[in-house]
């Protein structure tokens, strides 16, 4: 588990942790932190790549506008993570581009 800890301590009360994974590795978060917020104290900073250079982004503006926290949240992708609130047991992975392709029905 991810134990660098970016988190303002002092005077704070927290619940239990839990864990969710990205990319397959645990962070961990408390109760009322977003997916970025929790990654961001764990330490990673990887949220998507760009389509065509595969470039690396990460969490910008952390208020919704910019879109870079795009992330695949368990299996749904363009999730904005600064917006998203961590949940127990989640599947967070680093999304390519636009995510992937909706599946069209029959």
């Amino acid at each position: 588990m991810t134990t660098t800890s970016n988190r303002i301590a002092a005077g704070v009360e927290r619940r239990a942790p839990f864990t969710f994974t990205v990319d397959g590795q645990p962070v961990q978060a408390y109760a009322g932190e977003t997916i970025a917020g929790a990654m961001l104290a764990a330490g990673q900073r990887l949220t998507r790549r760009t389509a065509w250079r595969t470039e690396p982004r990460g969490a910008f503006c952390l208020m919704g506008v910019c879109h870079d926290c795009r992330m695949v949240v368990d299996g749904v992708p363009n999730v904005r993570t600064c917006l998203a609130p961590a949940r127990p047991g989640m599947v967070v992975d680093t999304q390519l581009g636009f995510g992937p392709a909706p599946e069209v029905g029959p």
